[in-house]
């Protein structure tokens, strides 16, 4: 039976981290790739570009599948803009797992996300639309995490924290369990969170601090 195609959107590092995630898969054949205009025609492990940002509506009205491989590194609003051009012109937003990866069944993934080599997603944990679980990153029971959210790699969020929209988290960090984490929060490489934070901004450190705007 031949494989749906699906459409990546961003050809910068992330892009082939999803590549190795959805070969691994196996339910795509990846048809191309969105990036710059400069980029057209070049090649990204294998897969061409074929259009730019321009490009995305009409993929989309014709019904194409899509990922959003522009990688989250503090500012999710290119991502989110790309999902909105995608979801409201018709387009496709499926969520990606690799094989690797432990998801419970009695977890809840929004559209577009995807979850990672050896990645782990317990128990009635919900990831919102548009999230990146990064490889090994373990996301515990009962944890809520919003839209447009990166969890990068080998992070530990412990049961119970709630993670608004737009967070990223660097890799390495430990979340205590049942925290919250306010909107458009970065929590920086390595840090440990053990209280709420209510007020979003740059936080590091063990235990994590806000860091000031010069930092």
């Amino acid at each position: 039976m031949e494989k749906p195609e699906i459409i990546l959107v961003g050809g910068g590092g992330h892009c082939k981290s999803c590549i190795d995630v959805i070969e691994a898969e196996d339910r795509f054949t990846i048809k191309g790739i969105i990036d710059l205009p400069k980029m057209h025609g070049n090649m990204i492990l294998g897969y061409p570009v074929i259009g730019n940002d321009d490009d995305l509506s009409g993929f989309a009205k014709a019904g194409c599948n899509f990922l959003i491989t522009l990688g989250h590194m503090g500012n999710a609003d290119l991502r989110k803009k790309l999902f909105k051009t995608i979801k409201s012109n018709g387009g496709q937003l499926p969520i990606i797992m690799a094989p690797s990866s432990v998801v419970s069944k009695y977890a809840e993934i929004g559209a577009g996300s995807i979850i990672m080599h050896q990645s782990i997603v317990n128990a009635e944990a919900k990831i919102g639309m548009n999230c990146i679980i990064n490889n090994k990153a373990l996301v515990e029971h009962d944890v809520t995490i919003g839209d447009d959210c990166h969890v990068s790699t080998d992070v530990n969020i412990n049961g119970d924290c709630i993670i608004s929209d737009g967070v990223f988290i660097g890799s390495a960090a430990t979340l205590k369990n049942g925290i919250h984490i306010a909107e458009n929060t970065i929590i920086g490489l390595g840090a440990v969170v053990i209280k709420s934070i209510k007020e979003r901004g740059v936080y590091a450190g063990n235990p994590a601090i806000k860091l000031q705007k010069n930092e």
